[in-house]
């Protein structure tokens, strides 16, 4: 069985999150700029002590402030992985992107019950590493 992981980053982690991955042996990956925000209200954050002087932090801190009227830019990274690849999978990414602060990011663990190769309509019986013939694509390239 494989799984399709999400996870949903800090722009400027991109390139060192794609560097990891491949290097961790997932070298194919979708990504796309995506909006969003997070559940964190800004009453939390007034009372965590984070609004000094009126002015917003520049940071991921000031960023929360705004997260309940903004959306947020962010990046979206999707691979897809065989079962006993998860966990190595995810403690990559959260490796290289857990700072501890609001923002890091989500991370999204979706089953998947059938992948076709658009090529030639196969049905890959054997998940992400039946190849077919001499086609040089990876697991997750499209």
């Amino acid at each position: 069985m494989m799984k399709e992981i999400m996870a949903i980053i800090r722009g400027q982690k991109v390139n060192a999150t794609k560097d990891a991955l491949a290097e961790a042996g997932f070298p194919a990956f979708c990504g796309s700029k995506v909006l969003g925000r997070g559940k964190k209200h800004i009453a939390e954050l007034e009372a965590s002590g984070l609004l000094t002087a009126d002015e917003l932090p520049r940071d991921a801190r000031g960023e929360s402030f705004t997260e309940s009227v903004r959306l947020i830019s962010k990046r979206l990274i999707t691979l897809m992985v065989e079962d006993e690849e998860v966990s190595h999978a995810l403690e990559t990414i959260i490796q290289v992107n857990q700072s501890g602060k609001p923002g890091d990011g989500k991370i999204f663990v979706l089953p998947i019950s059938e992948s076709w190769r658009v090529r030639d309509r196969a049905l890959l019986k054997g998940g992400l590493s039946d190849q077919g013939s001499g086609s040089g694509e990876g697991a997750g390239a499209v």
